[in-house]
């Protein structure tokens, strides 16, 4: 019989043949546990935008200035010396209304001599009158010579023609007299004024007493490449841009704002101009409350046309590659991730104006772009566009303070320690 010390390697071995066999039971189970594990893992979840076909309004912004509705450069149409200004500078004036008055003696005498010419004129011709209607009874008898009544006439005429120039003269020199007081020829707001009184002025000098501009309405001159202009012609003509009776103007001002009220176009030059290769585009805006001065920038944007058939997706979703080629993933009927090569004609707003390479009902992925690939199965969910960012605080005290509160509050806590 074997004794019991050949047993024990034996039983041994068998033990460890065991324990092996139960380990490699247990990491088999746990490589199962696992696979079955990831096969279970929830798939990636991505926001959908679906396609759907419209007519876009294609707008394009343009930079632009201010100018006024109207503009009057006062200038006095007599001489004389001012003797006092009657309106007070940056005012608002009506037409007609008084400016400046000017020393008048010298225009009154001249309007006075100009009645003593006429005058004399209308008493020559009255005498001259009387004369021919008598020399016209003598003729008839022969008792005075028909020269001599022929001559009379002619004098009469003449006498005419210097009372009408007397007459004319007289109104020359009323209307002189008128110009003594300068009056507004707009209705505007009022610039400073170059002369005070005292200064000497005369008829048609080349400084202005004041400018007048009238800014309600007010332009915004509005410039366009004749690239720019050239092209949009063309997407015309072959039918891609729809002509738009919106002939509406936004405006957007230098701190970023949109102007409250739309303006009209009014008209486009027919010329480029040669020194910068642009057009000028003329709106008229409505300016109630002098907001707009003139020589603002802006920026405007005006309606070029209509986008036929065309989609609407957000910028995040679409991507070029080294080419400029633009393309997006859509979700598939099976839940699988695709790849489309897409045209855009532009932008409106956060989003793309894509014109081909979609259909309708497709669902192009909008967020989450960046955790997918083409063949990948996802979860489609309804895209949800970001929040606009929170403002940061006007006050810029309230960080100070904050941090002040904060270091009393480590003093108080170190002097309870």
């Amino acid at each position: 019989m074997m004794s019991a010390k050949l047993w024990v390697p034996t039983l041994t071995a068998c033990a460890l043949a065991t324990s092996i066999a139960l380990v490699g039971c247990s990491n088999d189970k746990k490589d199962a546990q696992q696979a079955a594990a990831s096969q279970q893992a929830p798939m990636v979840e991505v926001g959908v935008v679906v396609a759907q076909p419209q007519n876009v309004e294609k707008t394009v912004e343009l930079a632009g200035r201010t100018s006024p509705y109207e503009v009057s450069e006062v200038r006095p149409q007599t001489g004389g010396v001012i003797l006092k200004r009657l309106f007070a500078e940056g005012s608002y004036v009506k037409a007609g209304q008084p400016l400046y008055q000017i020393d008048s003696r010298a225009n009154r005498a001249s309007v006075e001599n100009s009645k003593a010419s006429l005058l004399q004129q209308e008493a020559n011709l009255n005498s001259l009158t009387i004369k021919m209607n008598r020399y016209n009874q003598l003729v008839g008898i022969n008792a005075v010579a028909k020269q001599d009544y022929d001559d009379l006439v002619g004098e009469v005429k003449v006498a005419k023609a210097q009372v009408e120039a007397a007459r004319a003269a007289l109104n020359t020199a009323q209307i002189n007299l008128g110009y003594s007081t300068i009056r507004a020829p707009i209705s505007g707001q009022t610039d400073h004024s170059s002369f005070t009184a005292g200064a000497l002025v005369t008829a048609g000098q080349s400084d202005a007493l004041v400018k007048i501009q009238r800014l309600d309405p007010i332009y915004v001159d509005i410039t366009q490449s004749s690239s720019d202009l050239l092209r949009l012609r063309q997407e015309l003509k072959k039918g891609s841009l729809a002509n738009s009776n919106n002939a509406k103007v936004k405006l957007k001002l230098e701190d970023g704002s949109t102007y409250a009220n739309e303006g009209n176009l009014a008209f486009a030059d027919a010329s480029v101009d040669t020194s910068t290769g642009s057009i000028t585009i003329r709106a008229v805006f409505s300016n109630p409350d002098h907001l707009l001065l003139p020589g603002m920038y802006t920026t405007a944007q005006i309606v070029e046309g209509i986008v036929p058939n065309a989609y609407l997706i957000p910028q995040l979703a679409v991507s070029r590659n080294a080419t400029g080629q633009a393309s997006l993933f859509v979700v598939n009927a099976k839940g699988v991730v695709e790849s489309r090569n897409v045209e855009t004609s532009g932008s409106q707003g956060q989003n793309w104006i894509v014109t081909s390479g979609l259909k309708p009902g497709d669902k192009v992925i909008a967020d989450g772009v960046a955790k997918v690939k083409v063949g990948q199965q996802v979860k489609a969910t309804p895209y949800q566009a970001p929040a606009a960012a929170p403002t940061a605080p006007s006050n810029p005290v309230a960080p100070a303070a904050a941090t002040k509160q904060s270091n009393a509050s480590k003093h108080e806590a170190q002097n309870h320690a």
